[in-house]
Order: structure tokens, then C-alpha cells, then sequence
């Protein structure tokens, strides 16, 4: 009997992964999709600027965390990107790592922001944190940055 009990357990085996590969092939979709939306949200901010990118990726109960503020919430947030006269300013980011929830509807982006206006060029670091939609698209629900990041910002990436 011991000499079948391996061959009984194949079949729940290849059933154990046959099932968590269909459960992550849908978590890395979302994975995808939200990273997409990263790189959409900063070409959308390229575009047409960072307050028309913003108010169309904030979630209604989206938070800003920025310098020197308290956190703003929804329509305080929305108001606070509004008041931003964003004619002379590029701001841009690049994604450089990602994850989403077990369940795919929830999940971060982090990376390095690029601002640039006609004196000066400067760099930080951000995260955001994403939502699932129930449309399927994919809002942001904080969002935040630092700061301060040389001219060579490689030494974020973590070394492989």
C-alpha cells in the first residue's frame, strides 16, 4: 500500500496547482492592470497636466499625503489639486515595483517622480496605493511622496 500512496496523491497534487496557478495567473493580470495604470496616470499628467491626471484617477474617499499638511480626504483632496496652477510645472514618475492583494483588487505602486518647471528640476520618491473599481478600473486611495532623490536615483533598486 505504501508503494501506491504517491501515485494516490499525484492527482490531488497536479489539482492543488492546476488551481493556485488559475488563482495566480488573475492576481497577476491585476498586478498588470494596475501597474498599466501607474504608467497611464503619469503619461495622463505629462499630457494634460498633474490636476486633470489626478482628479481622474483619485478615488471619491482618495487621501493626499502631502509636506507640511494634514491628510486630505475625497473632496478636501480634489479641492487641494484643484488649487494648483500646473501651466508651468512637469510632473512625471516611473514605477519601479509593485504588488497586489491575494484577492486582486487592492494594491500599491512605488517609484521615483520626476518635477520640472523653468528653474529647476526635482526628484522623490512616491506610493501609491491602489483600489479595484467595481467598473474594473483601478483609482488610487493614497497617495504620497518624498523629497530628495539625487541625480543617480539607482541605488532604489534593490540589488539582484
Amino acid at each position: 500500500m505504501k508503494k501506491f500512496l504517491p501515485l494516490l496523491l499525484l492527482p490531488l497534487l497536479f489539482s492543488c496547482k492546476y488551481f493556485n496557478f488559475k488563482k495566480d495567473d488573475a492576481r497577476i493580470k491585476a498586478l498588470n492592470e494596475m501597474q498599466q495604470t501607474d504608467v497611464d496616470f503619469s503619461n495622463l499628467s505629462k499630457q494634460k497636466g498633474f490636476r486633470k491626471a489626478f482628479t481622474e484617477y483619485i478615488d471619491d474617499d482618495g487621501v493626499l499625503l502631502r509636506r507640511d499638511r494634514m491628510p486630505m480626504l475625497g473632496a478636501d483632496a480634489i479641492q487641494y489639486i484643484n488649487n494648483f496652477n500646473d501651466s508651468s510645472v512637469l510632473l512625471t514618475w516611473e514605477p519601479r515595483g509593485a504588488d497586489v492583494s491575494e484577492g486582486g483588487d487592492l494594491g500599491y505602486t512605488y517609484g521615483i517622480y520626476t518635477m520640472k518647471d523653468s528653474a529647476s528640476t526635482s526628484k522623490g520618491t512616491y506610493v501609491t496605493i491602489w483600489r479595484k473599481q467595481k467598473d474594473g478600473k483601478w483609482k488610487f486611495v493614497l497617495d504620497t511622496g518624498n523629497q530628495g532623490v539625487g541625480e543617480d536615483a539607482t541605488q532604489l533598486r534593490p540589488e539582484e
